[in-house]
């Protein structure tokens, strides 16, 4: 018997309780997964809408964070607690990764709309959407479909790559809402379906606009709070970008 293996005695006998350790290779499995899990994350941590270099907000308008796991994460805006809906659809309601925000802005509603489903000039005021394609013509409408691109820098365990998202408007109301959904894809990286939803509302002084987003899929799903954390830095400097762009324009 080893002098590792701790002994139990009861009425007289004895039994040998042995700890059971991971074998080598399913160490090495285990490593591998949680590395490959770490590399998803800190790219999308780095890449344009996921996670938008945006300048710090005013200490007064900064949201505040909860905890979320093991991650921080901005908190949702007071101003809205429950789901949103377009024409009653909303995001995905069993998805585990979902972050929720809003914000007020100081300009016409139709400005606010203008910019956000002009699609194809979101790079000129987000810097980190590097090209969108619309994929049919005319006004954005429900069936649109869109393509666009951000980088996602190198990791330990990734190239750099470009993560290109193909959307698909599932709802509009003009001037109103907006839903759309598709899969995030770059080389190593995926997110199965991002399901996007983009409410407006005329208020005293300006529009409240509310976002919401899921996620779901077997990489982002690996590291739920990790996840979550990178889709709220994005959606919040998506509202920053948007408002700051509104309210100077």
């Amino acid at each position: 018997m080893s002098s590792t293996e701790p002994t139990t005695r009861t009425a007289g006998t004895s039994r040998t309780t042995r700890t059971l350790r991971p074998t080598r290779t399913t160490r090495v499995k285990r490593f591998r997964r949680t590395e490959r899990t770490a590399a998803l994350v800190s790219a999308l941590a780095a890449t344009g809408v996921l996670m938008a270099a945006a300048p710090a907000a005013p200490a007064a308008q900064t949201a505040p964070r909860t905890a979320l796991g093991s991650a921080s994460v901005p908190a949702a805006a007071p101003g809205r607690q429950d789901g949103g809906a377009c024409r009653g659809h909303g995001v995905d309601p069993a998805a585990r990764i979902r972050y929720r925000s809003d914000v007020v802005i100081h300009a016409p509603l139709a400005r606010v709309w203008r910019l956000q489903t002009d699609v194809e000039r979101w790079p000129v005021w987000q810097p980190p959407v590097t090209g969108v394609e619309r994929l049919d013509a005319g006004p954005l409408r429900r069936g649109s479909r869109f393509r666009w691109t951000t980088p996602a820098p190198a990791t330990p365990t990734t190239p750099a790559t470009t993560l290109e998202i193909t959307s698909t408007v599932r709802q509009l109301q003009r001037g109103g809402c907006l839903l759309w959904s598709g899969p995030a894809v770059g080389e190593g990286l995926r997110i199965d379906e991002g399901v996007h939803l983009w409410t407006f509302t005329e208020v005293d002084g300006g529009v409240r606009v509310h976002t919401e987003e899921t996620w779901t899929g077997a990489q982002v799903e690996a590291d739920v709070p990790m996840a979550t954390a990178a889709l709220a830095a994005g959606l919040e400097a998506w509202l920053h970008d948007l408002k700051t762009t509104a309210e100077h324009a």
